[in-house]
């Protein structure tokens, strides 16, 4: 795969920023060129979070997306923002589990994970966002699994182990959603 871009939105506090950087890290440990850009609400939790990662096999010009190719969305403020700006025949990843509206768009690979849900039963409620990801891999092969569970592993050491633990578990299970 050459070119490919994902914006991944949610409220603050979900975990997207980290699975930008893990993806971002999976990236450039495949030798990939990589652009991360966070977005912030003014509020420091619960506000509106989003990051736009950008994988290419050439150098990256811009980090901006007027249409990406994929979406990953959180919640239904993410969906409501996103969906329209998505490039036809986008992929898009919904958490079902806090978005029960139908998606607008038939033009879109739409997959829909009971995110929390899962993370809920692997007894890790906070990853989510691991879920997710493993989704969102599992259906666009940006990277390899192995890339993205190699850059949890060296990424959650010494006292964030146990977490570290806990997101391999989630993603493994978004990897089979």
């Amino acid at each position: 795969m050459a070119y490919h871009d994902v914006v991944m939105a949610g409220f603050g506090g979900q975990g997207l920023m980290a699975i930008g950087k893990l993806l971002a890290k999976a990236a450039m440990d495949e030798g990939r060129h990589v652009t991360w850009l966070p977005s912030y609400g003014p509020e420091m939790r619960g506000g509106t979070a989003n990051c736009v990662v950008v994988v290419d096999d050439e150098p990256i010009g811009s980090p901006s997306v007027e249409h990406a190719q994929a979406a990953i969305v959180m919640n239904r403020p993410s969906l409501d923002k996103f969906e329209d700006t998505l490039a036809t025949g986008g992929l898009l990843v919904i958490n079902t589990s806090l978005i029960a509206e139908p998606v607008h768009r038939a033009d879109l690979t739409t997959v829909l994970v009971p995110a929390n849900d899962i993370a809920e039963a692997e007894g890790s409620p906070k990853a989510a966002n691991m879920v997710m990801l493993g989704a969102y891999v599992a259906h666009c092969g940006v990277v390899s699994a192995a890339s993205i569970e190699h850059a949890i592993e060296v990424s959650y050491v010494g006292a964030k182990k146990a977490y570290g633990e806990a997101n391999l578990r989630a993603f493994r299970r978004g990897l089979a959603s």
